[in-house]
């Protein structure tokens, strides 16, 4: 079991910074409004040659208007309890609040290493801002910049000193499955539901999810990472800064994962945002499961399923060999089923097809029905293979690439479709000059 650091403090004391620090990446958002992180997120770090997990933690509050705030204190606490030990992060510029003497008091009955950190200690003078936190009762105080990463290194030598757990870093080849939508159509709650807690936030209200949150998910026979993305939301949408940070880190995601499960709301049918969503994850050659959820919402006679499955692969059209799976999270109807799929999307994706086997079957596709001459010149293929990657892709040797149309190259990739079973992946076909 890897050691797990949980950063914690009220708003805008620093925290994302620091966690971006330790892990070396801007996985957080950091922005100067209060109440930024809203999740916990995840994000692995080694110091010393020890490895660990670090969870960043939404600002402790209490009695703002923000809507989230108990949705906050209630991931502040699950972070604790998960965690082996605390940075506890205070802000040398404002000194001891009362919102810090609360999570001290909660810290004080953690009953684990906390390391009480005070944080914005730029220059040597400000050193003596950091003494006045002794008065939370915490022990001793390590003076820090999360943004230049002065003594940062001193702290990380005491926290990792304090390890129980072994140090070696675990290898992530699990599969990444990345879960996208536009906003609000029900992509923590499906994570939530899977895991069983109460792992991510999940409000009415689009846009809850600004981060990227990533779970390792075992249970039923699955052993995955899910990728929970912040709502895809067209450009002309995205007007605070925050937002349009948080679409990068969605677009970051569908680049990482393996897998995709496209969620769309069942009583919106695919629209153009979906579209969207849909072409990124083409374009990035990831493998799809679309999910249509909140299935329970639509009223339904002995076609609507037959109806509503034509119409969005018409709408995704040309790319129509795809798995298409009905779900209600709030009502737990096939969620599961939906995991099944993106798994047996990712053996596809993954499938190398021996050469021998690959001309034995195309090149009597294409003997049957040769590509169209072009300015009377026949096009000979003679030969194909599968290229090396983790999109698949075939390349066909002929003597006149540059003639070979649209049309044709459709023909074949259908015919691999057909033969080899790539259902949910997306694959790419080239021409080479023999």
């Amino acid at each position: 079991m890897v050691n797990i650091v949980a950063i914690v403090g009220r708003p805008n004391v620093g925290k994302s910074t620091l966690f971006n620090r330790l892990v070396e990446s801007r996985i957080a958002i950091t922005d100067p409004t209060a109440g930024t992180t809203r999740d916990r997120h995840y994000g692995e770090a080694q110091w010393n040659g020890k490895h660990f997990t670090v969870i960043d933690t939404g600002g402790y509050v209490q009695g703002s208007e923000d809507v989230f705030e108990a949705e906050i204190r209630k991931q502040v606490s699950l972070a604790i309890d998960e965690a082996d030990s605390i940075l506890f992060l205070v802000d040398t510029q404002q000194g001891i609040t009362g919102m810090d003497q609360a999570v001290a008091d909660m810290m004080r009955r953690a009953r684990k290493p906390v390391f009480l950190v005070a944080n914005k200690v730029d220059t040597n003078d400000k050193e003596v801002y950091a003494a006045e936190f002794y008065g939370l009762g915490l022990g001793e105080v390590y003076s820090i910049s999360a943004q230049s990463g002065a003594g940062t290194g001193e702290l990380l030598d005491e926290v990792v000193a304090g390890f129980a757990k072994p140090t070696e870093q675990i290898p992530d080849d699990r599969p990444k499955i990345a879960i996208v939508g536009k906003p609000n159509v029900g992509k923590s709650s499906l994570v939530n539901t899977l895991l069983g807690v109460d792992r991510n936030i999940v409000t009415s209200v689009a846009g809850t999810t600004r981060d990227n949150i990533n779970t390792r998910f075992t249970g039923f026979g699955f052993d995955v990472t899910l990728l929970d993305t912040a709502g895809i939301r067209r450009k002309s949408k995205v007007d605070e800064d925050i937002e349009f940070y948080s679409v990068l880190r969605s677009v970051r995601a569908i680049e990482e994962s393996d897998v995709c499960l496209m969620l769309i709301d069942a009583t919106d049918g695919v629209n153009h945002q979906d579209l969207h969503i849909f072409s990124m994850i083409e374009k990035g050659g990831k493998g799809v499961v679309v999910v249509v959820n909140k299935w329970d919402l639509v009223e339904k006679d002995t076609m609507t399923t037959k109806t509503y499955e034509e119409e969005i692969r018409r709408k995704l059209a040309p790319f129509t060999d795809l798995p298409i799976v009905f779900t209600s999270v709030t009502e737990k109807q096939r969620i599961h089923k939906a995991l099944e799929l993106a798994m047996e999307v990712y053996e596809r994706r993954a499938k190398r097809i021996p050469t021998r086997k690959l001309n034995d079957v195309m090149l009597a596709e294409i003997e049957r029905m040769p590509p169209p001459m072009f300015k009377a010149k026949s096009v000979r293929i003679k030969y194909v293979t599968q290229l090396p990657g983790v999109v698949p892709a075939f390349a066909f040797f002929c003597n006149l690439p540059q003639y070979v149309k649209e049309s044709y190259t459709r023909f074949l990739e259908n015919k691999l479709r057909e033969h080899f079973d790539f259902t949910g992946v997306p694959i790419r076909v080239f021409f080479r000059k023999k």
